[in-house]
């Protein structure tokens, strides 16, 4: 459900103040702030990667908006894991302040500071492992183990004199992960028998019945692909996804292939992961892909991003022939990850290229190359049932997993009025074992677009989209400035439009009549008559040529 628009309420002593600013109702830019006795602490601070109805964004931001001017109340970021839907947006909150402590796991930090070391910001850390508590402003934090698609994922507990809350970042439950590390059940059962006032839990997978499979079921599938492939193996993944990237790398191995990574992002997360010690690599594996092209078709394997079909990543560009290396028939393609909401054209529009250049393409429909990283429902329900929850706020999914997790969340008793099903702005207050919804925030989009932030408007967007489908349409019109008369034109040029320039013959006349009518009845503003020629030009096009183009008009006064 959504809240109408409402300021919050005053922050009563003794409250602590809960509020999303990114990942619900949506996958990605999660960052959720908790205020108590006027200090901030957030969790985590990501980004959401464009859809098709944004052409020309690079990244969507969390909205700082609410907590811009009180910065100096931050008291640190505790970061979860080291996905970019939870750390992608940190170099952009630090520009606005650089000093706010960052809070994470070795690998996490490893991460945020090499992507920080590009903005070129040093940032305040602080490492914590699971087990871990540490005292940070009015906050007592408690770090528990949990299970990912990325090594070192945390939970985090809260603790203030408000109540405990609980959050759990994105997890899941495999039970034969491959480094070993489980979602750590015991810290939770001991949490629940203290007491878990706010219980803030992924939803990404709610809908999903049962179990989500384990990591460890995807090798025997590559090593199988892998293995029967005749030429060159090309594997997309997420660039952070070491796990996978282990199994790939394992894989090649076995059947004597090496393995070059392609992609910025991919070279610097693995180096890293291979450095502090998450990523074993047997010796003489591994080799720059530039060297990779020297050797036989059977003997190598491309790990590369790309596996969202973003445009500019490597395997997009290979299937529109772009990149130095250039699927062909023969080849294999793998894509090693899930589909995120919002991008299923773009890589399907990817596997078609793929697929008319001859490769092989294998992915998450046709082989089980990919297991999720989130939570099923049958886990979800394992959680609840443990810690007994007295308030459950679903956190990181669409409306469909919020409501879907309400949901499980009520069939093992928690009563519907303490499942609290809000979205970005939704302010929610505990005190006393009591979570109440105290106001709703007008929360928008912050776009990235180049070196631009927060400049882009929906309105350009719209822009964008008229541009890129319906076409560009210029009048010129050069008038008497005293008389009105026309003097010139008008002019008319088209882009993006099928027809030929001539089709406008047929208007111009009565963009002329318009303009003579306008300047007998004294019409002298550049802006009105500005007017008069879009509306007279645009319900000419519309009923005539079926079409809605942006349509400028430019009025010169002589």
């Amino acid at each position: 459900m959504s809240f109408p628009l409402a300021e919050p309420e005053p922050l009563a002593p003794g409250t602590l103040r809960v509020t999303p600013l990114g990942g619900l109702g949506e996958v990605g830019r999660n960052m959720t702030t908790f205020e108590y006795e006027g200090k901030i602490l957030i969790v985590d601070c990501g980004v959401l990667f464009p859809e098709e109805h944004q052409p020309g964004v690079d990244l969507i931001l969390p909205d700082f908006e609410p907590i811009k001017n009180r910065l100096d109340d931050v008291v640190g970021v505790v970061l979860t894991h080291g996905h970019e839907d939870h750390i992608g947006a940190v170099p952009y909150l630090l520009r606005l302040k650089p000093d706010i402590p960052l809070i994470g796991s070795g690998l996490t930090l490893a991460l945020v500071e090499a992507k920080l070391k590009e903005h070129r910001l040093k940032p305040f850390t602080l490492t914590v492992r699971e087990g871990q508590e540490e005292r940070v402003g009015p906050f007592d934090l408690e770090f528990v183990a949990v299970n990912h698609s990325i090594p070192d994922a945390l939970a985090v507990a809260i603790r203030t004199p408000a109540g405990l809350a609980l959050a759990t970042g994105d997890f899941k439950m495999d039970q034969l992960p491959l480094d070993g590390r489980i979602t750590d059940l015991r810290a939770f059962a001991r949490l629940g028998e203290e007491g878990v006032d706010l219980f803030l839990v992924d939803s990404t997978n709610a809908d999903v019945p049962g179990f989500t499979p384990t990591e460890r079921s995807i090798g025997p599938v590559l090593e199988q692909v892998i293995g029967k492939a005749r030429r060159r193996v090309i594997v997309a993944s997420f660039s952070s996804h070491v796990h996978r990237v282990q199994q790939v790398i394992d894989a090649a191995h076995a059947h004597g292939r090496r393995v070059a990574f392609l992609g910025r992002s991919m070279v610097r997360n693995m180096t890293i992961a291979e450095q502090l010690g998450y990523l074993k690599v047997p010796a003489n594996v591994l080799i720059d892909y530039k060297k990779a092209r020297d050797l036989p078709d059977d003997r190598i394997v491309y790990m590369s991003t790309g596996s969202q079909g973003e445009p500019m990543a490597v395997l997009s560009r290979m299937a529109n022939l772009d990149h130095a290396i250039e699927p062909g028939e023969g080849d294999t393609v793998i894509l090693a990850s899930s589909l995120i909401p919002g991008n299923e054209n773009a890589v399907y529009r990817v596997i078609d290229g793929l697929t008319k250049l001859g490769a092989d393409v294998v992915h998450k429909a046709n082989a089980q190359v990919h297991v999720s990283g989130h939570a099923a429902a049958g886990e979800l329900i394992y959680c609840y049932n443990i810690l007994k929850p007295k308030n459950v706020l679903p956190v990181h999914g669409e409306y469909r997993h919020l409501i879907a997790n309400a949901k499980l969340a009520q069939a093992t008793g928690i009563p519907e009025e303490r499942t609290i099903v809000g979205g970005n702005g939704t302010i929610i207050d505990l005190r006393d074992g009591e979570a109440r919804v105290a106001g709703q925030l007008d929360i928008g989009f912050v776009y990235v677009d180049g070196s631009t932030v927060g400049g882009i408007t929906d309105a350009d967007l719209k822009d964008r989209r008229i541009l890129g489908e319906e076409g560009f349409v210029s009048v010129i019109v050069v008038v008497d400035s005293s008389t009105g008369r026309i003097i010139s034109g008008p002019e008319i040029h088209a882009r993006g439009v099928a027809e030929d320039d001539s089709v406008f013959d047929d208007i111009t006349p009565k963009i002329v009549a318009a303009l003579e009518d306008a300047a007998r009845n004294g019409v002298r503003d550049n802006h009105a008559l500005s007017q008069i020629i879009r509306r007279t030009i645009g319900r000419w096009v519309n009923q005539k040529l079926r079409r809605r183009p942006m349509i400028v008009p430019l009025v010169i006064e002589a």
